[in-house]
């Protein structure tokens, strides 16, 4: 049996910047002000009167090889087998912040109520009933795209193999399943 591999495509040329999906998260989770599991960095570039403004939405990357998983002492973060979704053992974390050290994108944050780290784990108990994530669903101009990468009809496969994308930081090795089409890298590299 083929096992599956969720993956995200952020089509930037259809995000507007709008935080609809960073607010969905925040709603789905609880998130506290202050914390985020998603947001949307943002930039200007340009002189005026040509200003213009470049999003990026960041979500945790559910990298094929998460570092975070090794930089773990008591292993609570850990990788799924059966679909590579990178989860946090909320029972076993003990707040030590070598994850979030480890994390090249900077995707996690340490929840002010339990004393835990959290992130985005692509809302892995929608995704377990059939639902799409709260980000993936609230997003107005359907510029996130989620499904099963390994599954070569899905969405997302086809999109990728028709699409020219990035993804943020190729050279940590870690092999991010967050994909961007259109991504400027300007942003990357902003504070």
């Amino acid at each position: 049996m083929r096992k599956k591999r969720y993956g995200m495509l952020v089509d930037l040329r259809r995000c507007i910047g709008c935080h609809t999906c960073s607010l969905a998260c925040k709603a789905e989770y609880e998130v506290p002000l202050g914390c985020h599991r998603t947001w949307v960095k943002q930039i200007e570039k340009g002189r005026y009167p040509y200003v213009r403004k470049a999003f990026l939405p960041i979500v945790c990357n559910q990298c094929e090889r998460p570092i975070c998983c090794t930089g773990c002492l008591v292993y609570a973060t850990y990788q799924r087998p059966d679909d590579g979704i990178v989860m946090i053992n909320p029972h076993w974390c003990i707040g030590c912040r070598y994850c979030m050290a480890a994390c090249p994108c900077n995707v996690r944050f340490i929840s002010p109520r339990y004393n835990i780290v959290e992130k985005c784990d692509f809302c892995q108990r929608r995704v377990d009933n059939g639902i799409l994530p709260a980000c993936v669903e609230a997003c107005p101009t359907n510029a996130l795209i989620f499904g099963d990468i390994a599954d070569p009809n899905s969405e997302i496969s086809r999109l990728l193999a028709t699409s020219p994308v990035q993804v943020i930081k190729p050279e940590m090795g870690t092999y991010p399943q967050v994909f961007y089409i259109d991504m400027d890298l300007d942003i990357v590299g902003a504070r």
